[in-house]
């Protein structure tokens, strides 16, 4: 397997324990995507089991949809690292989208 050495903001926090990737409130997807375009969802969110083989890995963000957010260039996110977590009538979602 070709290994991508990428710099990416990172998944600080994650507060979504029902979601499969989610091990001790920290993301361990290789990266996720935020946003449908309107919401800053986690687009990458699955609501199962913990199953994460590497908890080692930390997940990046790899792509945003939310032009709306001040932390996107070019539908990636330039933040320093984010927090996914509840908002109130919304899916699991980037807790550190900020509109522009």
């Amino acid at each position: 397997m070709t290994q991508l050495n990428i710099d990416m903001p990172t998944v600080a926090v994650c507060s979504a324990a029902e979601c499969a990737y989610n091990t001790g409130n920290t993301c361990h997807a290789r990266a996720i995507t935020v946003g449908d375009g309107v919401h800053p969802g986690c687009d990458t969110f699955l609501a199962a089991e913990p199953h994460a083989r590497n908890r080692e890995r930390q997940a990046g963000v790899g792509a945003c949809k939310l032009p709306s957010c001040r932390h996107n260039d070019d539908y990636e996110c330039t933040a320093e690292q984010i927090e996914v977590g509840h908002l109130p009538g919304h899916p699991v979602s980037c807790l550190r989208f900020t509109p522009r």
